[in-house]
């Protein structure tokens, strides 16, 4: 056998070797991710509230993320993560590497679309797929920090309102557990009402009235609420009538709201110079001066 033809040999048996350790390998990864899938356990949310959509979109691949990288969470940043979903409003709807898992997931879905899009324009895929992971993670982060940024925003606005129901009910002769039962049932719908409903949650489950409330404060975060609650649990102790100090406890959340309407419209004229600045002023200029410009093109000036 001639030596071109051991050399063609050679070339097929090194492509068949290449094309069947490539073959191995393939079923192997597709293996060990069956594996990892199938060892995702069942999870029971009967007591457990619902995803809002932002997260039953990546669903699956979250849980999937957060039963790889649960075992590998530090403690301290679980407590740090457990702080941002209680403030959120979601520490009774995922677990801590469930978020951390989402933003993975956000990301790993930004990756993609970068690889698309440089795919789909014949771009140096680096780049692309740089960005998109970095804007998904972006887009996770910023999303939990807009929803706690509006939680405590709507809470601050529903707030008089609700005291002042509560006002009303224990000067009718309820005690302060039904006012606040009232006050859930018959106030606005929003997270001060979900927190109401879980106050009266702990107080069934057996907390004093005061740890329910602390735990309270301790969710929400915002001064203007543990200044209540302290006020509220100090009366309690020293027996002083709760009707007087609700009151006045809602005359100022309600003077601190119409101070907050008033700074935010002294800041909107400053906010609006950016858009004006960057976006209305040229197109101004561009209509004023487009005219004179084919003016002076037809003159030949």
């Amino acid at each position: 056998m001639s030596s071109a033809h051991l050399l063609v040999l050679d070339e097929r048996t090194v492509i068949a070797a290449v094309a069947l350790l490539a073959g191995f390998g393939s079923a192997g990864i597709v293996a060990a991710l069956a594996r990892s899938v199938s060892a995702v356990r069942p999870e029971d949310r009967t007591w457990l509230d619902t995803p809002p959509r932002f997260l039953r979109l990546l669903w699956w691949p979250t849980r999937w993320i957060a039963h790889l990288v649960a075992p590998l969470l530090p403690a301290r940043l679980q407590a740090r993560l457990a702080v941002r979903l209680r403030l959120a409003g979601l520490d009774y709807t995922l677990s801590p590497a469930q978020l951390l898992a989402h933003r993975v997931a956000v990301g790993l879905c930004g990756l993609a679309a970068g690889l698309g899009c440089a795919h789909a324009w014949a771009l140096p895929p680096a780049l692309p797929a740089l960005a998109g992971a970095t804007a998904g993670t972006l887009i996770a982060w910023s999303w939990l920090d807009d929803r706690i940024r509006c939680r405590r925003r709507l809470m601050l606005k529903q707030l008089p309102f609700v005291l002042d129901l509560i006002t009303l009910c224990v000067e009718a002769g309820l005690n302060l557990t039904g006012a606040l039962q009232q006050a859930a049932a018959k106030g606005p719908a929003g997270p001060l009402g979900e927190e109401l409903h879980r106050v009266l949650r702990d107080v069934r489950a057996g907390k004093s009235r005061a740890d329910a409330l602390r735990g309270f404060a301790d969710r929400i975060g915002e001064p203007a609420i543990a200044n209540l609650v302290s006020t509220v649990i100090q009366a309690e102790n020293m027996g002083m009538s709760l009707g007087p100090m609700l009151r006045a406890q809602g005359e100022q959340r309600r003077a601190e709201r119409f101070a907050r309407a008033e700074k935010a419209a002294m800041e909107a004229p400053v906010k609006m110079l950016l858009p004006l600045i960057a976006c209305i002023f040229p197109c101004t200029f561009i209509v004023l001066g487009f005219p004179i410009a084919v003016k002076f093109m037809t003159m030949g000036l």
